[in-house]
């Protein structure tokens, strides 16, 4: 018998639990990290720009899916003012709606009925497509049934993500929760409910404590969350901001080594505009410092939670001309030097400035980035992988990668189904003479769907 038709009564019947374990098994197979979608999807051809001008920063994807799920957890309406408009906020969005919160759109506005702290059983699989931090975040929601169960699943790439220390913790706290594989991956079966307790969690991803700090204060009992170690910091402190402003109460180490979280909490419901994506910013920040290229991206507010924003320390430290405005950042081209940048809290940024390090002098070495290798793809061996077809000499590091500058040169590269690769080879293109094509366009649609637009309106030659 199959796990979901073997787990303790629920509200489903068991026949039907075992065709849907049967179809969850046949939709999802294991691939490897750097399994590309070769020879399917949009291609994206670029050629040599020169790119001037400002561009508007779509909303922030991290502050989006934390919106939207503070506010289907809290009591009363909330309004979510200018969201993110990709498929991974609507992933949050669906997932939520499907747990029990009422979601309407109106001009630039998503309005959230709470559901406060009561979530429902779906009536159907949630599907998250390609959004980790959804299927952390709402795999922690979905602990908080108080009958039934919910099954979560996700793409082939989501499928192949870790959530394996979530789901230890998440039992480890009182719920019942575990991987139809096995394998600590989705899709995962999440029967409730959270009480609390003292669990230790490895967080590889930042995503695993955000996922317990946005849930655990809806337990019924205090959580001791115990995290020895901790990847992509800066996440952490946007999610404890998140808290603090809808007026649940954590207790934590400075060193972020601890949290005590009480329970019985109630979130207020949310209300104000989703700040600008460094992110999806990153992209042409970095462009603005190749040879020939001024950019000002509007709506970027360095005051933010954000941890990319420190890509724009690292754009000085490769020697680009960057300036904080009232209007936004501009970062204009210089001469670039290749320097070791730290990319832990940062991993996001990685294949862009794996592309910039190309046009720097000298070597370039990103470093303590592990995690990098487990986002959508391991995005350590697809950029070496892709930047090498293109004349980069590149060596790999378990946690990085050295760089040796000298320039690239066009080529016809993979996308690997990973907007943030995608994006970093275009921005790379744009520097070289004849045509880039990148396969696998489609990937952009996760965070910034307009992303070509954007670019051309810069004076991009790209279709």
């Amino acid at each position: 018998m199959g796990f979901l038709t073997g787990l303790v009564k629920s509200n489903y019947d068991c026949g039907l639990l075992l065709v849907l374990e049967k179809k969850i098994m046949k939709k999802h197979r294991v691939v490897g990290a750097a399994e590309s979608t070769k020879g399917t999807g949009m291609d994206l051809r670029v050629e040599k720009s020169v790119l001037q001008g400002a561009m508007n920063v779509p909303g922030s994807k991290s502050h989006t899916i934390r919106a939207v799920a503070i506010a289907a957890l809290a009591a009363g309406e909330s309004e979510i003012a200018y969201p993110l408009e990709s498929s991974d906020a609507r992933a949050a969005f669906r997932a939520y709606r499907a747990l029990g919160a009422e979601i309407v759109e109106e001009d630039n506005v998503w309005r959230v009925q709470g559901m406060k702290g009561e979530v429902h059983v779906p009536e159907k699989v949630i599907d998250v497509g390609n959004s980790g931090t959804t299927m952390r975040i709402a795999l922690g929601s979905a602990a908080l049934l108080t009958e039934g169960m919910a099954v979560l699943t996700g793409d082939e790439q989501v499928c192949r993500r870790p959530c394996g220390p979530l789901v230890d913790a998440l039992n480890g706290l009182g719920a019942r929760v575990r991987s139809t594989r096995d394998n600590g991956c989705p899709p995962i079966v999440v029967e409730g409910r959270l009480k609390g307790g003292t669990v230790s969690l490895e967080a590889v991803t930042s995503q695993y404590v955000t996922a317990l700090l946005i849930n655990a204060p809806l337990a019924e009992q205090e959580t001791c969350l115990q995290v020895p170690v901790l990847h992509e910091k800066p996440y952490v402190h946007m999610t404890l901001d998140w808290l603090e402003r809808q007026g649940v109460t954590v207790d934590y180490a400075d060193d972020l080594s601890e949290f005590r979280i009480s329970g019985g909490q109630a979130y207020a419901p949310v209300r104000g505009r989703i700040p600008g994506d460094f992110s999806s910013a990153t992209f042409f920040l970095a462009a603005g410092a190749l040879p020939g290229n001024a950019v000002l991206c509007q709506g970027l507010d360095m005051s933010d939670t954000q941890g990319d924003k420190a890509v724009v320390d690292y754009l000085r430290a490769m020697g680009a001309r960057v300036t904080v405005e009232s209007e936004g950042i501009r970062v204009e081209a210089d001469r670039l030097q290749g320097c070791e940048l730290d990319l832990n809290a940062t991993p996001d940024a990685l294949p862009m400035l794996a592309v910039l390090a190309c046009f720097a002098e000298g070597t370039t070495r990103l470093v303590n980035v592990p995690q990098a290798r487990l986002k959508e793809t391991d995005r350590i061996a697809v950029m070496r992988m892709e930047l090498e077809k293109m004349g980069a000499r590149i060596q790999e590091l378990p946690d990085g990668m050295v760089i040796e500058g000298g320039g690239l040169h066009a080529a016809t590269v993979e996308g690997h189904g990973d907007h943030r690769v995608v994006m970093a080879l275009a921005m790379g293109a744009t520097q070289l003479s004849g045509a880039t094509v990148i396969h696998g366009y489609e990937a952009v649609e996760v965070t910034f769907p307009t992303f070509a637009s954007v670019l051309t309106a810069l004076g991009g030659v790209a279709q």
